[in-house]
């Protein structure tokens, strides 16, 4: 389809405003104060390419975050644009009720067992991360009935999770504002503490180190597990590297104790890869590079590089035996799930990000790059407490005291502040509190990394002289 050509500047204004109006008149969006955003006027985003954006006032953003983590091959990717053009010419829908399947589907699931960790042989499909993680806290529990463990129902997961909108995985979810409106969380889920070492000081640890910390957390994970009962945890969710609560990177002494953990007391793991999968951390899976072995792993976002909406649920071997070989009908299955134009989607991003090595230049190339030219640029920044990252994931932390660890007030709206000099500045960057994320598409190249440090620490410079710091 020939591009549009680019509108006179009073026909672009036009555009905008009737858009605009459309949408504050029906559109109520997600995690937004809906009378302030139509006061101020939504942002209209009309084209991507590669790494950028453009509004329909013809300004170019590079997009720092991949959309939501999940633009891993980059926008206007023709290969997966017509890979869903030609399903939909061929099959637009059928569902796999019935004792029916499709090709793509079929196909999807086989090379996704190619691409898990070993013994995760058995896939089911959803529509959105949310879903995914609901349908694993269903199979959970199904899972321990069927083994004859009916008592075994709590879920626990820790705070500053994220795991979803639904009843069921906002209750998981340990971010609280998700959670009074809506009066949750549901019965049946607890919390145990973050691997946050930046939060450690402000929490009241001290200067612990962060291998200490790693422990500690963990320890304290398993005397909450002691005091619930194990006999009735059922399982431990968790993101390998936690994503919208502030891209915390756990010590390297967490992963192998909480591993320990749940295996000594029977809880089953579940891993959820909605932001770490398919690439992000420089390998396929997040559960690989810190040497996790789920029970089960829940998947979205990079699975189709967000070009269609799609989830997946892969069953580690005792789960996945248990459930194929049941002697009873799975009463659980969406419309959509595995729906054949997102997997055909999902097949060909998967084939791309193979026959182009983007794991791998994750891993070995851009990755490190990426990690080191922020360290460069933000490490001795008076405004910036900790930068971290791994792959291409990053997250600079802004403080009112660098030296000890203090962050601001929240009425100082550090976060915000920086996030709207970014957006007038031609960025994309999300600020979580006052942590500022970067998650870029894993095609950036390294002239395009610098494009975006560079409008980074400009915004991060104007924000330390409206905060008065430095």
């Amino acid at each position: 389809m020939a591009r549009a050509k680019k509108a006179p500047p009073e026909k672009s204004g036009a555009r905008t405003k009737h858009w605009r109006a459309l949408d504050a008149a029906h559109h109520i969006h997600p995690f937004t104060q809906t009378e302030a955003l139509n006061r101020e006027g939504v942002r209209v985003i009309t084209r991507g390419k590669g790494v950028y954006l453009w509004d329909s006032d013809g300004k170019k953003m590079i997009d720092g975050m991949s959309g939501l983590w999940c633009v891993q091959l980059g926008y206007g990717n023709k290969e997966l644009a017509r890979a869903g053009c030609n399903a939909l010419n061929t099959l637009p829908f059928y569902n796999h009720f019935f004792k029916t399947t499709n090709p793509w589907t079929a196909e999807l699931a086989a090379m996704l067992a190619k691409l898990l960790p070993d013994g995760h042989e058995h896939v089911l499909f959803a529509n959105s991360g949310s879903e995914g993680n609901d349908t694993a806290l269903k199979l959970i529990r199904y899972y321990w009935n069927l083994k004859g463990r009916p008592e075994k129902k709590l879920h626990l997961s820790r705070t500053l999770s994220y795991h979803g909108v639904t009843m069921a995985s906002a209750s998981l979810s340990g971010l609280t504002p998700m959670h009074t409106q809506f009066d949750l969380p549901l019965a049946g889920f607890a919390k145990v503490p973050a691997p946050y070492w930046f939060g450690a000081k402000a929490a009241g640890f001290g200067d612990i180190g962060p291998e200490e910390f790693g422990l500690l957390i963990a320890r304290e994970t398993e005397k909450i597990i002691r005091d619930i009962g194990p006999d009735r945890i059922a399982s431990f969710s968790a993101e390998p590297i936690q994503g919208a609560g502030g891209l915390i990177l756990p010590p390297s002494t967490y992963w192998p104790e909480i591993a320990r953990i749940c295996k000594e007391n029977d809880i089953l793991l579940h891993a959820d890869e909605v932001i770490t999968g398919f690439g992000r951390t420089g390998e396929w899976f997040g559960s690989t590079t810190y040497g996790i072995e789920p029970d089960i792993i829940t998947m979205a976002k990079g699975l189709s590089s967000g070009y269609q909406p799609i989830a997946a649920v892969s069953l580690g071997e005792r789960m996945g035996e248990a459930i194929a070989t049941a002697k009873e009908e799975l009463v659980h299955g969406f419309t959509y799930s595995g729906h054949p134009v997102a997997c055909a989607v999902a097949l060909k991003n998967l084939e791309l990000l193979q026959r182009q090595r983007i794991v791998q230049r994750v891993k070995k190339r851009i990755g490190p790059y990426f990690q080191r030219r922020v360290k460069e640029v933000f490490s001795n920044h008076p405004l910036i407490g900790e930068v971290r990252g791994i792959g291409m994931l990053a997250a600079m932390e802004l403080v009112e005291d660098k030296a000890g660890r203090r962050m601001f007030a929240p009425q100082r709206n550090a976060g915000i502040i920086c996030r709207d000099h970014c957006f007038n500045n031609g960025l994309i960057m999300r600020a979580i509190r006052d942590t500022m994320v970067l998650a870029p598409p894993l095609v950036i190249t390294e002239d395009e990394v610098e494009l975006l440090l560079k409008r980074a620490k400009l915004c991060i410079d104007l924000t330390a002289h409206d905060l008065g710091v430095g």
